[in-house]
């Protein structure tokens, strides 16, 4: 006996079922700000919300969204709330979502370009309209040596440049000697790249930083110079524009000097700073990346474009490609082998990779550059204004320099009354701020990023606040 083929959508089908998910999404967008921002469940809730076993016969398409309804949407932290300041953001948009929806449906695999053509060319011209934006330099422009490639995430990006810089300088055989660099503020993917890359912990250099917690230059030269003595090769720094905690900025020129005389690959994170270049006002930030050798900012962090998005540019792809490229035989093909083309899966960990910039390509040419940037100084001028409103109040205090759209502040009383104020402020249900340390003080970090925040849900925040504290 012949088994039958499962029983697929028709197209109609398919059109209810996604009418009816579009109105779900547009409905729970526009309504979103009545729901608490983070969900009242304890761990394995949701899991005894769910039957043990997949169901055997299929199940009616409005079930499942009556579950989303009732299971799923109220045990999540909605972090398209426009009253969540808690991590940088992750930015969703309509177009974002839309171009998604479009490269589900294609359902492609953009490993080669003989895989799907478009998906690797749009890539590659996605990634040089938003160096013209950002004002990148033209290294890391697609014309050149360089190029740019979109990544999942900046951990992804730091994990690539680190692959290649350790092979450029002289791979497995060298690794041992082998030393990275980087600041007691940056990023903890960084730790965890380096690990994955065969480092151990103590190859890995923590650089102290300065007064506004920005890396020290003199501080790098003198952990290498140290290392060389003990017959140690610099091999890695990484420099942040933008640190996660404090939002801090290193200083890119001093360290590029030092990483250039030393040999060293440069590799420049700024994940969430990095989308406010499209502001001109702005562009100072970048100065000194032009004699970086990698370079990644993510503009699903605050450029409007849906998690996964990272636009990592490198300024020679060479090593990066020598690094990660294994040609099987089933992979070869005419365009590959003529090296007419970009194989982007040479420019990544995994193999298979999606149609990411459709989405991309959606919000850039629905927003433009002037909706881009009215969304980044909207951000800018509720966070300055609300750091005003800290500097004002004779309870509180800035913990570090306002950066971008990131205020931290602390309660003059201590962290006690620190956590209590954050206790209090996301007990509301409203607002949700995490915390960070710095100079050893449990400090508040109030970052404004979201697509649906304005400066009246930060002016919210500042409310809340006199409420809680008199």
């Amino acid at each position: 006996m012949t088994t039958k083929p499962p029983k697929h959508f028709t197209s109609d089908e398919f059109r209810e079922m996604g009418h009816s998910t579009i109105d779900w999404i547009a409905d729970y967008l526009e309504h979103l700000e009545e729901r608490p921002v983070t969900p009242d469940v304890k761990p394995g809730d949701v899991r005894a919300s769910l039957p043990e076993r997949a169901p055997e016969a299929p199940e009616p398409f409005t079930d499942l969204l009556d579950d989303v309804n009732s299971l799923i949407a109220p045990a999540i932290t909605h972090w398209q709330h426009p009253g969540f300041f808690g991590y940088f953001s992750c930015n969703s948009s309509a177009p974002a979502i839309l171009g998604e929806l479009l490269s589900a449906g294609f359902g492609i695999n953009g490993m080669l370009w003989s895989t799907s053509p478009a998906a690797t060319e749009l890539e590659t011209h996605m990634l040089d309209w938003l160096l013209d934006l950002c004002g990148l330099p033209d290294c890391f422009r697609s014309d050149g040596k360089g190029g740019g490639v979109i990544q999942d995430s900046a951990s992804s990006a730091s994990l690539c440049a680190i692959l290649a810089a350790r092979d450029r300088s002289g791979g497995a055989s060298e690794l041992p000697k082998l030393v990275a660099y980087t600041s007691t503020q940056a990023h903890s993917s960084i730790e965890k790249d380096v690990k994955i890359a065969g480092f151990s912990p103590d190859q890995l250099r923590k650089v102290e930083v300065d007064e506004n917690f920005a890396m020290d230059p003199e501080e790098l030269q003198r952990l290498i110079n140290e290392d060389k003595e003990n017959g140690l090769i610099p091999c890695f720094i990484t420099a942040t524009i933008g640190t996660t905690s404090s939002g801090a900025v290193d200083p890119i020129t001093s360290i590029a000097e030092i990483a250039n005389k030393e040999g060293a690959w440069l590799h420049v994170d700024a994940a969430w700073a990095g989308s406010a270049a499209v502001c001109p006002e702005h562009r100072s930030l970048l100065e000194g990346i032009e004699k970086a050798d990698s370079y990644a900012f993510n503009p699903h962090k605050w450029l409007l474009t849906n998690f996964d998005c990272t636009a990592f540019y490198v300024a020679d792809s060479k090593p990066l490609v020598d690094s990660l490229s294994i040609v099987p035989e089933y992979l070869r093909n005419p365009a590959s082998e003529a090296g007419e083309v970009i194989d982007y899966r040479d420019w990544q960990v995994p193999l298979g990779r999606r149609f990411r910039s459709l989405k991309l390509w959606f919000v850039l040419r629905s927003y433009g550059a002037e909706g881009l940037r009215s969304h980044i100084r909207h951000h800018v001028e509720a966070a300055e204004s609300f750091a005003e409103r800290v500097e004002g109040h004779p309870k509180l205090a800035l913990a570090a320099p306002v950066s971008l759209s990131l205020v931290c502040f602390s309660h003059v009383d201590g962290d006690d009354a620190t956590k209590a104020l954050q206790e209090a402020l996301n007990s509301t249900g409203e607002v949700l701020l995490t915390h960070t340390v710095l100079d050893d003080k449990h400090v508040l970090r109030l970052s404004v990023g979201g697509t649906w925040t304005t400066s009246t849900h930060v002016e919210r925040v500042s409310e809340l606040i006199d409420e809680i504290l008199g």
